[in-house]
C-alpha cells in the first residue's frame, strides 16, 4: 500500500503572493513543509502539485532541489490535479496537505496514517479521514488522508467550481456515498491561527520559528503551545484574521 503525500502549492496567492516561497530562516515556506513531512516515517513518497503557469516554475525548481516530484496541472482544477499526480505515481492512500503550512506536525501526520492503515485492515468502512472536519486542531495542522478510489470518484462526480478547486468538499458533503472519520485532539486548540494566508500570519509564524528553531528546529505542536502559554499576547498577532470562505473568490 502505497501512501503518497501530495502538497498542492502555487504563487499565486490572492492574500498573499508567493508567500509559498517566503522564507522563513534560510529555507522557504514549501521546504519548511516538505522537510516536516519528511519526518514523518509512514509517508512513501511526496509530490508536489502547482500549475502550469510561468509564475509557478519557481515551485518546480525548488521541488527539484530538494529531490522531490512535482506535477504539473490546472491551476483551476486543483481535483483534476490531485487525481492525475495521484495516478502518476500509483498512489493507493493519498496524503493531502497544502503548502501554507509550515508547523505541521508529523507525529499527528504519522499517527493518522496508522489509524487509517488499522481500519482498512479491519475491513471497517473508511474512505476520508481529517483532523478538521470538526476542528480541534490549530489552523495550519490541516491533514486530511483518502483512498484512491474516493479520489477517482470525487474527480468523476463533482460538478462545482469550488469543489474541484479545493478537492475534498464533495467528499465531505456527501457522507452517504463516504465513510467519513475525524480525527479529534484530546483539548480542543481550534482558537489558533498557524496556517499563511497574511502579512500577520507570516509576522505570527515568523516570530514562533525564531524563538523555538534556536533549540530544535523540529518543533512540536507542544512546544508551540507551551510558548503560546508563555507569552499569549503572541496570538494576537493574527488571531482577527478569519478564514476564506470556500466560494470566496
Amino acid at each position: 500500500m502505497k501512501v503518497v503525500a501530495i502538497v498542492q502549492a502555487r504563487m499565486g496567492s490572492t492574500r498573499l503572493p508567493g508567500k509559498v516561497m517566503m522564507m522563513l530562516g534560510d529555507k522557504s515556506i514549501l521546504t519548511h513543509v516538505i522537510t516536516r513531512i519528511r519526518n514523518a516515517d509512514l509517508i512513501d513518497d511526496i509530490v508536489i502539485a502547482t500549475s502550469t503557469l510561468p509564475q509557478d516554475d519557481v515551485i518546480q525548481k525548488e521541488a527539484k532541489k530538494c529531490n522531490i516530484h512535482c506535477y504539473r496541472g490546472s491551476e483551476t482544477d486543483v481535483l483534476t490535479r490531485y487525481y492525475e499526480a495521484a495516478k502518476n505515481h500509483q498512489a493507493n492512500v493519498i496524503v493531502r496537505i497544502t503548502a501554507d503550512c509550515p508547523f505541521l506536525d508529523p507525529f499527528i501526520l504519522n499517527d493518522m496514517i496508522i489509524k487509517f492503515k488499522q481500519l482498512l485492515k479491519e475491513n471497517k468502512p473508511i474512505d476520508y479521514l481529517s483532523n478538521c472536519l470538526t476542528r480541534s486542531y490549530p489552523r495550519g495542522l490541516d491533514i486530511e488522508i483518502f483512498t484512491i478510489k474516493t479520489l477517482q470518484q470525487t474527480y468523476h462526480q463533482a460538478n462545482q467550481d469550488y469543489q474541484r478547486e479545493h478537492v475534498t468538499p464533495y467528499i465531505y458533503q456527501n457522507p452517504h456515498l463516504f465513510s467519513l472519520h475525524n480525527y479529534a485532539n484530546q483539548l480542543d486548540l481550534s482558537e489558533h491561527r498557524w496556517t499563511l494566508d497574511t502579512k500577520e500570519d507570516f509576522d505570527f509564524i515568523s516570530i514562533v520559528y525564531n524563538k523555538l528553531s534556536i533549540k530544535n528546529e523540529n518543533f512540536t505542536t507542544n512546544d508551540i503551545i507551551s510558548l503560546l502559554q508563555k507569552e499569549p499576547e503572541l496570538k494576537s498577532i493574527n488571531i482577527h484574521i478569519k478564514q476564506k470562505e470556500l466560494i470566496q473568490k
